[in-house]
């Protein structure tokens, strides 16, 4: 057996694009985050900034992205074992969005502490 089969994991990163797609086209959210995510892209290929700081975008980028799915996913299993509205089912998809709001205010704060000198040059 081959350490790593090729069809394996091209299979795997199409099952993974598929998911990435699925949120994108379903989630608003996530779309928002996308673009938001781009737009601070391009900040950082206009402004002179350091590599940690280029590291340090690029993370928090990745992370509100991926805790949006990781919420798309909990929302989508949470409505399959309690389908019916029910009082765990709210909180449970309340504290998820609480979690991307934090990483995307926190991801914000960050933004803001590494471009305002640069606007202000």
């Amino acid at each position: 057996m081959p350490f790593m089969n090729f069809r394996t994991l091209v299979k795997s990163f199409r099952f993974a694009m598929k998911g990435v797609r699925y949120a994108f086209q379903n989630e608003q959210n996530f779309r928002f985050q996308i673009i938001a995510g781009i737009v601070v892209i391009i900040l950082m290929m206009v402004f002179p900034l350091q590599n940690w700081e280029r590291i340090l975008l690029s993370l928090v980028i990745f992370m509100v992205l991926i805790l949006e799915l990781i919420n798309t996913a909990f929302e989508k299993i949470v409505d399959v074992l309690k389908p019916r509205v029910h009082f765990y089912v709210e909180i449970v998809k309340d504290i998820m969005a609480a979690v991307v709001l934090l990483a995307s205010l926190g991801a914000i704060m960050i933004g803001i502490y590494i471009f305002i000198p640069h606007f202000f040059k």
